[in-house]
């Protein structure tokens, strides 16, 4: 369909990571007149704002990159089995050049609002500083962890120091040499940045809440001899991973932890604990994500080795989680985490036991007890999955602002695809999309995107909307994977984000599908051979009408 006069573009997308760079790619090959804007002024998404020291990916190499372009596949080299930040974000520059995406991406452009117009069938999109394009389909790319969020606590800006974030981090980076440095929060991005300060910093007060069960890696050397064997199989690798329910090239245990002997159980956990990061929870055994006495063996493992690691018994007791177990939120891989607490210059305090009081012009109060510092750090995480989504206004039909709805229905989408009451929009890691190693579903997700708008192209669809009954067909799919699993009665004791339980007043929802990527893709490949009906199929349109004229079954 060609575009009209009053339309700058047939697509929008917001964002230019991962997601974003995907879409374009796979919607400029079906002749859609593509733009991406980026409020940043790199690309990058998430691997641009978060350039902390450490930052690295939890997944290994081969599968947290793309498979669909095999020029980028032959000749981008990956140096490190876990990449850090810079080598990710020179990974996605170098598919921006390669690709030649660069000339469709406008930086520096944070949109304020996209509003559907009812009329004329587009949104329009607009901007900070006040201008606006116009596109027939408003994708989100904005990724499902990068709204950064700051704790609620008293004074927080009464701090003489300074403050940074994890999630905005300076690019010319922070000197932290002989400093007296905070840092709150140690999830993730802690677990990561604490190792890396405290080589630098004088003493380092590391305020803790709720300990987590980190699973240490070991990030070899990407040799010649690797990298061609992964270029070799990017196929077969990328499918095994599409077919993993943690979306990684992993091979699916066979056997259940309470099934099997002490013995044979220790065996294999010290097998994949030497093998590191997401081996441990995703190849030791079948019901580690479903059994509750399965969880807690492998917790109890985990705790021996933090025992094992720190010398001082009280800290290591500290860093034991004990109020949830293993899987009860997401799985942080690290390195050299643990021993970082061995060092004579790092502190660890329980601000749970002993919560902090205030944040004061001179440090951080814990208890009765000040703190002064010469630098905090917040690694305190994000509004997961849709805090990018509210953060801006997005007002579908009779003025419906998305965040509104969401808030008055409860969180409710198609598969994670789109939402009924906004007409032409989809979401690359939209709510209720899997808990998985990321790249694998956007990269399908931005395929599946071709394959439906070439079909709307096709069969002179003008505006495709999902119903409220396709919402909760899928909110109940939600609720049933998540409740199969550990993490729906761990998840709460933990206060783990896929719950929005890291974001005080948040709706206590299932923020992802967690009933497995696999099983997702199913669900989505049911979709396509349907023709889509699903997506056209809205209360608020005559849908059986769409699919007649259509000539759709």
């Amino acid at each position: 369909m060609p575009i009209t006069q009053q339309l700058d573009h047939d697509a929008i997308v917001i964002g230019a990571g991962f997601s974003g760079l995907a879409i374009l790619h796979h919607l400029r090959e079906i002749g859609l007149d593509t733009q991406i804007v980026e409020a940043t002024d790199g690309i990058g998404g998430t691997w641009w704002i978060n350039r902390y020291p450490g930052v690295r990916t939890d997944s290994e190499f081969h599968y947290y990159s793309f498979s669909f372009s095999k020029e980028v596949r032959d000749e981008w080299t990956w140096t490190q089995r876990y990449p850090d930040g810079e080598e990710v974000c020179a990974y996605l520059n170098f598919i921006a050049d390669r690709l030649d995406l660069r000339k469709d991406i406008q930086l520096n452009s944070r949109v304020n609002t996209a509003r559907w117009n009812e009329t004329e069938k587009y949104w329009d999109v607009i901007f900070e500083d006040g201008s606006s394009k116009r596109a027939r389909f408003l994708i989100s790319a904005m990724g499902a962890l990068s709204q950064a969020i700051f704790p609620a606590i008293d004074g927080i800006d009464e701090f003489n120091g300074a403050k940074y974030h994890t999630a905005a981090w300076p690019a010319d980076g922070v000197d932290f040499t002989g400093k007296k440095v905070g840092v709150i929060g140690v999830g993730a991005s802690g677990i990561q940045i604490i190792p890396e300060l405290a080589k630098l910093a004088g003493e380092l007060f590391v305020f803790q809440r709720t300990p987590n069960y980190v699973v240490e890696s070991n990030n070899d050397k990407v040799d010649a001899e690797w990298m061609q064997y992964v270029r070799d199989n990017y196929d077969e690798i990328f499918e095994r991973a599409s077919k993993h329910p943690f979306g990684v090239d992993m091979e699916y245990p066979t056997d259940s932890a309470v099934e099997v002997s002490e013995e044979e159980r220790k065996r294999v956990f010290e097998s994949k604990w030497e093998e590191g990061g997401f081996h441990f929870a995703n190849e030791c055994f079948t019901d580690l994500g479903t059994s509750p006495e399965a969880s807690e063996l492998a917790s109890e493992f985990i705790r021996s080795k933090i025992r094992e690691v720190v010398k001082d018994p009280a800290t290591a007791d500290l860093l034991c989680p004990k109020s949830y177990s293993f899987n009860g939120k997401r799985v942080p891989t690290g390195h050299g985490y643990y021993e970082t607490f061995n060092r004579t210059n790092v502190h660890l305090l329980d601000a749970r036991g002993t919560p902090i009081t205030r944040i004061s012009s001179k440090g951080i109060v814990h208890g009765d007890t000040e703190y002064e510092l010469d630098a905090i750090v917040f690694a305190t995480g994000f509004d997961a999955m849709t805090g990018t989504l509210t953060n801006i206004d997005i007002v579908g039909r009779d003025g419906v602002i998305l965040r509104d709805k969401w808030a008055q229905d409860g969180l409710r989408t198609n598969i994670g695809l789109t939402v009924n009451g906004f007409p032409n929009f989809l979401m690359s890691l939209g709510p209720q999309t899997p808990y998985s190693n990321l790249v694998v579903p956007i990269q399908l997700g931005a395929q599946w995107m071709q394959r439906f708008l070439k079909f709307i192209q096709e069969r002179g669809i003008e505006v495709f909307e999902s119903s409220r009954e396709a919402e909760e067909i899928w909110n109940a799919e939600t609720i049933r994977g998540a409740e199969s699993t550990v993490m729906s009665i761990e998840g709460p004791k933990a206060g783990a984000w896929f719950i929005g339980g890291n974001i005080p007043g948040k709706s206590r929802e299932y923020q992802v599908y967690m009933g497995g990527g696999q099983v997702y893709q199913d669900w989505c490949r049911e979709a396509e051979e349907s023709d889509y009906a699903t997506f056209l199929n809205a209360d608020s349109i005559d849908g059986e009408k769409v699919r007649e004229s259509a000539g759709m079954k």
